[in-house]
């Protein structure tokens, strides 16, 4: 058993590199359905279960200290390849549909809550809401919310699966209904996006050594100054001062977005690695405690999508949005910039950079989403 904390952490970073690796090297299908980020986390807690290592209070302060920093780090990097100006040079259309898109999951995930309500008592809505900040951006939203509204890690599992086993359904729906979209655009009286074009996304070059220190530096400091400047601000029962941590640290990294820092390589590498690592260290405080309440959740998350599609079909109908960007939109919400583009792909190769972009705007806007669902659902609860 490990009871110090440099062979703990020599642990959570083997295993967080392990499945990236296998899924690089071999390629399996498996990881079609279970990206390597769940694998990690179910891996990390089976050997937390079988008690690999012991929670002492030298572990416990490590981990607290290691979430607690490398979160607004993680999203400060994430924020880098944010280009705001070419989001909104996409125009009107594209990003209509993509408000329409956060609107349907809004409405679908506190309609969901009022639905199941009764089942979900005292704080049991805390992985819906950060569910909420994965399906606008990605797992690091639904992190960031995690900590914000100070959700438990066994809470934490539930989600984690949620998303996974609800978004793999989900994409197997957006490919297969490709077919339809000379139907679904005549019912919309839609025209077809397939010959959209946008600027490409601007690429950066190999990751050096020099840039993975600069990078490193400068996220652990926009962490650390965000950390102190939060203590300045007003706090509430939903707005803590690590939730003001969090919003800063997204708002550093989209300012440095814009200046020429955001032309060194290596920010996407990096925060894709912290990524897994915050992962592993989470899955790390967990147990199977209310596994039970699994099938609850995986219910939940499939109402949310079947909710979604019928608005997202109706706002389509009233705006005229074709079939081909609903699917990019919805999927740059659910699945994020991974699987959004191989999608827009499938559709028409025009449109791969709409995908890169709408996954991207997601990522920005997915914490505050996620605050706002919790916010909301914290309301319906009572006391």
């Amino acid at each position: 058993m490990i009871h110090t904390v440099w062979p703990y952490l020599a642990v959570m970073l083997l295993v967080a590199g392990l499945f990236p690796a296998m899924e690089r090297r071999f390629g399996w299908r498996v990881f079609n359905v279970l990206p390597p980020i769940v694998l990690t986390y179910l891996l990390v807690t089976a050997l937390a279960v079988v008690g690999l290592w012991q929670i002492n209070d030298e572990i416990r302060a490590t981990q607290s200290m290691l979430v607690g920093h490398m979160v607004p780090a993680l999203l400060f990097l994430l924020m880098i390849n944010c280009d705001l100006r070419a989001i909104f040079a996409l125009g009107p259309r594209v990003l209509g549909v993509f408000a329409c898109t956060s609107v349907s999951l809004f409405i679908a995930f506190i309609a969901t809550y009022l639905l199941y309500k009764r089942w979900l008592p005292g704080d049991a809505w805390h992985p819906l809401a950060a569910l909420s900040g994965s399906w606008v951006g990605g797992t690091a939203n639904m992190i960031a919310v995690k900590q914000g509204i100070g959700m438990s890690d066994q809470h934490l599992a539930m989600s984690l699966l949620t998303d996974a086993l609800c978004y793999s359904m989900w994409v197997v729906v957006l490919f297969a209904v490709a077919r339809l979209a000379p139907a679904f655009n005549r019912f919309t009286r839609a025209r077809s996006s397939g010959d959209l074009q946008v600027a490409e996304a601007k690429t950066t070059g190999p990751t050096t050594p020099d840039a993975v220190l600069l990078w490193l530096g400068m996220a652990l400091l926009a962490s650390a100054l965000a950390a102190w400047v939060a203590d300045y601000l007003p706090a509430s029962g939903m707005v803590s001062p690590a939730t003001w941590t969090i919003l800063l640290a997204t708002g550093a990294g989209l300012v440095v977005a814009h200046t020429p820092l955001a032309r060194f390589p290596g920010a996407g590498t990096i925060s894709s690695a912290m990524l897994i690592s915050v992962v592993a260290v989470l899955a790390s405080q967990s147990n199977f405690h209310g596994i039970g309440a699994a099938p609850l959740y995986l219910l939940c998350g499939v109402t949310i999508i079947a909710l979604h599609a019928v608005l997202l079909v109706g706002f389509a109908r009233l705006f005229h949005f074709d079939l081909y960007l609903c699917g990019i939109s919805s999927l740059a919400h659910i699945g994020g910039v991974a699987a959004t583009p191989i999608l827009a792909a499938s559709y028409s190769r025009a449109l791969v950079p709409v995908g890169i972009l709408l996954a991207l705007l997601g990522y920005i806007l997915g914490t505050g989403f996620g605050l706002l669902v919790a916010s909301v659902m914290s309301a319906l609860a009572g006391p």
